[in-house]
């Protein structure tokens, strides 16, 4: 019997965790062949080379595509997109997938789709149906929804939302988060252990803050969010670096600037998903306007504060406290959230989202781009 072979596309760190035991499913399927490519900034020296933790991870990157400038404008993402365009035009010739896996709404991934379209390869799409206003995101996420033939998503309202952009309703299929089977398999950390991995001392609680731009505004807003944690001179406070959109770059200086001057802090350029989800779990409050603190939090026992808009419109459970972006706004919240008592909502699913996944691609007679637009 031929292999299936199944291309999964990956371009930052919190991407590939989420993919991560979808690409071990896969490669060790008999009936499958896992082919990954590696783009964005994995092989960027900037946000730490993380492919070389996929490769540690004991996955073979068949292709590894060089996209990113040395620049964080809107015209420099535009060029990205560009070469990941033509990039991919050859190396999706070279690999001859028979299925693309795309998770998600970043611009790599939009370009991929864009190739995959032309060439007439199939994708399947998770974490379809979502929204995001405050991010150009919002709108990727639905064009590849329209590229893609098939489409796993998190929760029952994303399933419906896919069949109102015109997807044939036993083409998509609830199957949860994937986030939430890293916090069901992972080995995490115990918070000896973390504390003294991050340097941190035993006897302080700490903030977890990730703040990434908003494509869709100005990236101001993370000098009101500075700002306000300069209230808490008394924990401490690790950062993990903005992603590669536009902005992401000023917002990254304006962190590093911060730390310099404020001993409580810290910044690292990639926590891995093993030490990101053990200091989410032990954090006081996950802080900023990173998904992981709508959806993997809550199922850590964590509360968190969402600032700005970057996440309007996303499903959020109760544990979640949105500020606007301002220094009383986001004090406010952060000092409700430090109240919140359990329960926590859990409205992303129970994990085992990559046997699901499996499972259901396993059992398509055959995958093609064929599709109809269904009408409702």
């Amino acid at each position: 019997m031929i292999k299936r072979k199944i291309c999964v596309v990956t371009g930052t760190r919190a991407e590939y965790g989420l993919l991560y035991w979808l690409m071990k499913e896969i490669n060790s399927d008999q009936d499958l062949e896992l082919q990954v490519i590696a783009t964005g900034m994995h092989l960027s020296p900037e946000f730490g080379q993380t492919y070389k933790q996929i490769e540690a991870d004991g996955f073979e990157i068949k292709e590894k595509i060089e996209i990113l400038l040395s620049s964080d404008s809107a015209t420099g993402v535009s060029k990205s997109m560009g070469l990941a365009i033509i990039g991919f035009a050859d190396a999706l010739v070279r690999l001859n997938p028979d299925l693309i896996i795309l998770l998600g709404d970043r611009f790599e991934m939009l370009s991929v789709a864009q190739v995959a379209l032309i060439q007439g390869l199939p994708i399947a799409h998770i974490h379809g149906g979502e929204l995001t206003f405050g991010a150009y995101d919002d709108a990727i996420r639905h064009s590849i929804t329209k590229m893609a033939t098939w489409h796993f998503v998190s929760t029952e309202e994303h399933r419906k939302r896919v069949i109102q952009l015109g997807e044939t309703p036993d083409r998509v299929w609830n199957v949860g988060a994937p986030g939430i089977e890293n916090i069901k398999k992972l080995p995490l950390m115990d918070k000896k252990e973390l504390y003294a991995n991050l340097s941190l001392d035993k006897d302080k609680s700490f903030f977890l803050i990730t703040y990434h731009p908003e494509t869709n505004g100005e990236s101001d807003g993370i000098h009101a969010l500075l700002d306000a944690l300069k209230t808490y001179s008394h924990l401490h406070l690790v950062f993990t670096k903005a992603n590669a959109d536009n902005g992401g770059r000023y917002i990254n200086e304006a962190i590093e600037q911060f730390v310099r001057t404020h001993k409580n802090a810290s910044l690292v350029d990639s926590l891995g998903q093993i030490r990101y989800l053990s200091a989410a779990m032990y954090a006081d409050i996950v802080i900023g306007n990173s998904s992981s603190g709508l959806i993997e939090a809550p199922y850590l026992g964590t509360p968190t504060v969402n600032c700005g808009d970057r996440q309007a419109g996303r499903q959020r459970p109760s544990s979640v406290f949105d500020a606007e972006l301002s220094k009383g706004s986001i004090i406010a919240a952060i000092e409700a959230a430090l109240q919140f008592q359990e329960p926590y909502d859990q409205i992303f699913g129970t994990g085992n989202v990559s046997t699901k996944i499996i499972s259901i691609l396993k059992e398509l007679p055959s995958y093609s781009v064929q599709k109809e637009f269904y009408d409702i």
